[in-house]
């Protein structure tokens, strides 16, 4: 009893700050909520009508769901893969280099995505970035120049790259601080056998840290599912090219774009409930023990 006592006020805050919003979602995606719900306080209940509306819609199928997904996996393994590989060779550094290294890889991590995203905009600008400038100085690029921002590929090249930059640093220092635990002794016994650098990492210093790439998996692919800020803020993103939206950028503008806030919750619930199967699938099939029947 005494635990439950110990643990109740932060249970309480957690209520009040996560489930309590969380409800309320829940509560708006089963009823009509618009502009006049809002001042009015009054809404109709419709049931499942505002999920059916989405998933009978093709702009659901062919526009949102694809941008969501396949950015989500590029993000998700471009920053695992180089956030591994900066930790890679943070621990083949001497102490002094590697706290050099980290305190300057972490300034990425503390920028704030506004700021990172007005920068990635920046060196992508139409008229004076410096990927134009570069491209036009070796010849690679006429005077009209090329506008990145509005085809689908090249925005969420541009929106990758971003996450990349801003994520991978998280990545480096866990699996750093992973790498950190392996015993030497198995390292050198691998070497001796014969074992080079991608031998002794996969067979010696992966089994070890699953958990831990289970961890950044799991929680990049969470942060990259619901991304909104970094695809609002380019240009197009904040409802001009409907291109590109995600289901985050959707289900805002859907709700105070729009007024829809009905929709939008709907398509929030929709995006947990995504996140959660995924979330669940995953760790079943990372910790899936072998069943001899």
């Amino acid at each position: 009893m005494a635990p439950w006592a110990l643990l109740a006020p932060a249970l309480a805050v957690i209520a009040v700050l996560l489930f309590y919003p969380l409800g309320r979602v829940v509560w708006l995606s089963f009823r009509h909520y618009d502009l006049r719900s809002l001042v009015s306080g009054e809404s109709e209940f419709v049931g499942f009508d505002n999920f059916a509306a989405l998933l009978g819609d093709s702009y659901l199928w062919t526009i949102v769901l694809p941008n969501t997904v396949v950015f989500a996996v590029a993000a998700v393994g471009g920053t695992v893969v180089f956030g591994t590989l900066v930790a890679l060779l943070l621990q083949s550094l001497r102490p002094l280099w590697r706290t050099i290294v980290i305190s300057c890889v972490m300034v990425a991590w503390a920028m704030p995505a506004v700021t990172g995203t007005y920068v990635w905009r920046w060196i992508f600008d139409v008229d004076r970035g410096i990927v134009r400038e570069t491209l036009q100085a070796v010849g690679m690029l006429g005077p009209d120049g090329f506008n990145w921002f509005t085809e689908r590929l090249t925005f969420y090249a541009i929106v990758v790259l971003n996450i990349v930059h801003h994520g991978f640093p998280f990545v480096a220092v866990t699996v750093l601080a992973g790498l950190l635990t392996v015993p030497r002794e198995l390292h050198e016994a691998a070497r001796i056998d014969g074992a080079n650098g991608w031998q002794r990492f996969w067979n010696v210093s992966f089994p070890t840290l699953l958990p831990i790439f289970a961890v950044v998996t799991i929680l990049s692919t969470i942060w990259d599912f619901k991304v909104f800020a970094q695809v609002y803020l380019m240009p197009g993103g904040a409802g001009t090219n409907e291109e590109i939206f995600n289901f985050g950028v959707w289900a805002y503008v859907e709700s105070f774009t729009t007024g829809n806030y009905g929709t939008g919750a709907a398509i929030a619930v929709l995006l947990t409930l995504m996140l959660l199967a995924i979330t669940v699938a995953y760790l079943k099939a990372l910790f899936r023990e072998d069943d001899p029947r």
